[in-house]
Formats: structure tokens, C-alpha cells, sequence
């Protein structure tokens, strides 16, 4: 079986390479002709772990290739996935404008016996849509739905043991050649689930906007558990053990920001109004989310006593989440910045070493090492949970610092454990004591 995937961003080359890892022949298409010169060197867009180590596996064996040219990829393709981004508009409506770019160039050359798969998250309708707008240009194919739930930084990993695969479908051509291509995660017993093309739409737009309103309501309550003396991680413990709720995203920090949930819940709120119907929790929960970062402006101007101006402080991570060096809608940016404005000395450690956080901070010091990062530091600011930052020496940075003085928005140690090293700890959720 020939694949063709349209877009090499994150679930693109993603998914391009684990399907030639599953055997098939895949071809990866972008009319970016700088990214796809860098891919057939082996240099990779993104950091994901492992992913460059399957694309050379893939390359070496004639399984995976990479071209800007479009239509002749799908001339002989047997599925073809387009997977460009969708981002927001001011509006917080999604751009439709790439996937229907794509769908534009390849309506002349495309096998008509292929089935068109959307991969890029679009609001419901649009797969329908987009059927009705090839047959307006002569073109009559199978078109299908497969909503990817892959998460940056864990992402390989998430593609080769979903916990799910939901395809929307309407014929029997679509479903035979989608379970043919998902046939070997049948192996390890995935759920694939068929269902219709407006179903398999609304349902990735409901998973994020639900696990969005996860996180909005864990940072709500650790607000509560900072003036009535509660723990927020011992409540998300509680709260996580029962089996309905379950422990995943009840982790207080920041706020979310990423590609997916910032954009997913303004534009599934957008559409929903286009229908007549309203998504008041989840736009309370952008609204919740959008405050999140003044606060944590807030808190740690507070556990500086409000004067920023001429200190060093050092931080943690900037990229919106570890194990990866996106830096969309990340919650660093409103936050360093705010530091920066009010004349701070800024020091950055992130251990993806992103180009994209330094073009955006480019007025601050960066570090190779954590530890050189603590040097002289008036305070130290975590923002990012990268794990090598759950195990640092504190010791030794105690002895770096200029002023004992963490401030964690992710919480990655106890309290009783930084306050025994002689710091002055104020993390998110819990107690501080100046």
C-alpha cells in the first residue's frame, strides 16, 4: 500500500513515519522546500523523542521519502492523509484555508480509486464539505475522518499504543482501506472505532476541550487550597483515585497552551454558535485559562516582594510543556516577558534548547547547564516540568544562588524537602510562607 501525507508539522511527520514504520511505502509532502531539502538529510523540523530514530530506520529502507511535489505524490497513492494545520483566526474560528489549499492542488492528479483521509483537526462539517467541493471540480473519491490524539512529546509513542483510533466513514471502501492501514495495532487489541464523518470531527474536538476543562478546574482549586490551607497535589490525589475521574491533567500549574487546546476550545465555541448551541463551560474555561498567567505573574511578583527591577532570575523551562521545543501559546511568554518589562535580569535553562523560545526571549542570558543557570540568582522560576529538573542537586544550587528563593508553577518537589535546603519555597496550590 502507497500512503501520501500532506504536512510535515507535528502530526504529519508523525504519522508519516510510523506508518512506514508499520511497512507501508509513504510519501511526505510540504510546499516548504527548505523543510523537506532538511528531511532528506535526516534533519528533523521538531524534537520528539524517537522520532529521528525511526526516520532514518524508514529512509535506510526505501519505505519513507519526502518531496514539495503535491500532485505527483498522489497520483499513485492508494490513502492520502492531509494533515497541514488549522490554526486559529482572530475570530478564534479555524483556518480552512491550507487544507484547502491541498485539496485544490491534488483534485487533478489524485487516483480516483484513493481514499482521502483529513487528519488536521477541522470543525464539524468540513470533511462533508470538502467531499462537495471535489465533486464540484469533477472529482468523486472516498473521503474519510481519522482525528489524531497525539501528544507532543510523547507522541511515537501515542501513534504506535493509542488508547483509541476513531475513523469517521461512509462507505465500505473507506472503512476496508482505513482498517487495512491501522491493522497492525489490532495486535495489541486498540479500540478502532467506526463511526460517521460528523461524529469522528466533534469527538477530538470534545477530548481536548474536556481535558482543558481538567486543568482550568484543578488551577481553580488550588487557588482555594492557597487561602483555606489545603494541598492541591494531595487533593488531586484524592480526587484522581476514583475511577471516574481519573489522575490525568489534574496537575495545577500555569495553564494549558500548546497547538491543540488553545485553538480546539475557541474554534469548537466558534462552530458551536453556528449551530444554535452554546459552550458556556468551555469558554469559561479559555476565560479561566487566559487569567491563569496573570496570576502566576502575580505570584511571583508577591514572593519578590513587587521589586523585579535589576534582579536576576532564573528559569526553568520556557517551552510549553517538556519533552518538546514548541513554544505555542506557551504560558513562559506572557510570563518571562512580564519579568522582562519590568526590568528583570532574565536566565533561561531549557533543556530542548529551543531556537523558537530563543527567538522569541531575545533580550535574555541562556544557559547550556541548570546549575550555571542558578549562578548569583535572586530567584529561581520554574515553569516547565522537564523531568531533569525533578532531580537536581539542591544543595548545590543553594549554593549558587544569590537569594534562597524558588518559585515553582509546576510544584516537582515537597516542601518540607526545598525548605530543608534553606530555601524559601512558593510553589502553586499550597501554603507559602515568607
Amino acid at each position: 500500500m502507497k500512503i501520501t501525507v500532506v504536512g510535515t508539522g507535528y502530526v504529519g511527520l508523525v504519522s508519516g513515519v510510523c506508518f512506514s514504520e508499520f511497512g507501508f511505502n509513504v510519501t511526505c509532502v510540504d510546499n516548504n522546500e527548505q523543510k523537506i531539502k532538511n528531511l532528506q538529510n535526516k534533519q528533523l523540523p521538531i524534537y520528539e523523542e524517537g522520532l529521528e530514530k525511526l526516520l532514518i530506520k524508514n529512509m535506510q529502507a526505501g519505505r519513507l521519502s519526502f518531496t514539495s511535489d503535491l500532485a505527483e505524490s498522489v497520483k499513485e497513492a492508494d490513502i492520502v492523509f492531509i494533515a497541514v494545520g488549522t490554526p486559529a483566526k482572530n475570530d478564534g474560528s479555524a483556518d480552512l484555508s491550507y487544507v484547502y489549499a491541498a485539496v485544490d492542488q491534488l483534485a487533478s492528479t489524485i487516483n480516483r480509486d484513493a481514499v482521502l483521509v483529513i487528519k488536521s483537526t477541522v470543525p464539524v462539517g468540513t470533511t462533508r464539505a470538502v467531499k462537495n467541493h471535489l465533486h464540484e471540480k469533477g472529482v468523486d473519491i472516498s473521503v474519510a475522518f481519522n482525528p489524531e490524539f497525539l501528544r507532543e512529546g510523547a507522541a511515537v509513542d501515542d501513534f504506535m499504543s493509542p488508547d483509541r483510533v476513531i475513523l469517521g466513514v461512509e462507505n465500505k471502501k473507506a472503512k476496508d482501506m482505513l482498517r487495512a492501514v491501522y491493522r497492525p495495532l489490532y495486535a495489541f487489541n486498540t479500540p478502532i472505532v467506526f463511526t460517521g464523518l460528523e461524529t469522528a470531527e466533534l469527538s477530538k474536538y470534545a477530548s481536548n476541550a474536556f481535558l482543558a476543562v481538567k486543568i482550568g478546574f484543578i488551577n481553580e482549586i488550588a487557588d482555594l487550597c492557597e487561602v483555606c490551607g489545603a494541598d492541591v497535589k494531595e487533593v488531586a490525589i484524592a480526587m484522581g483515585l476514583d475511577k471516574r475521574i481519573g489522575d490525568k491533567f489534574l496537575q495545577a500549574g500555569p495553564g494549558y497552551g500548546g497547538s491543540c487546546f488553545p485553538k480546539d476550545t475557541l474554534a469548537l465555541s466558534f462552530f458551536a454558535k453556528k449551530f444554535g448551541a452554546n459552550m458556556t463551560i468551555v469558554d469559561k474555561t479559555v476565560e479561566s485559562n487566559n487569567f491563569r498567567r496573570k496570576k502566576m505573574i502575580k505570584k511571583i511578583f508577591d514572593a519578590c516582594d513587587n521589586n523585579i527591577k535589576g534582579k536576576k532570575i532564573s528559569i526553568f523551562g520556557v517551552t510549553f510543556k517538556a519533552n518538546t521545543d514548541d513554544m505555542r501559546e506557551s504560558p513562559s511568554i506572557e510570563i518571562v516577558n512580564a519579568l522582562i518589562n519590568a526590568g528583570a535580569d532574565i536566565s533561561i535553562y531549557d533543556p530542548s534548547f529551543s531556537e523558537q523560545a530563543k527567538t522569541i526571549f531575545k533580550s535574555a542570558n541562556w544557559s547550556n547547564d541548570v546549575y550555571d543557570n542558578c549562578n548569583n540568582a535572586d530567584a529561581i522560576v520554574i515553569i516547565t516540568d522537564w523531568p531533569e529538573f525533578r532531580a537536581v542537586n539542591l544543595s548545590e544550587i543553594r549554593k549558587r544562588v544569590k537569594y534562597p528563593l524558588i518559585i515553582d508553577l509546576r510544584n516537582l518537589y515537597k516542601v518540607s524537602e526545598v525548605e530543608a535546603h534553606g530555601f524559601k519555597y512558593c510553589s502553586v496550590g499550597r501554603a507559602y510562607k515568607k
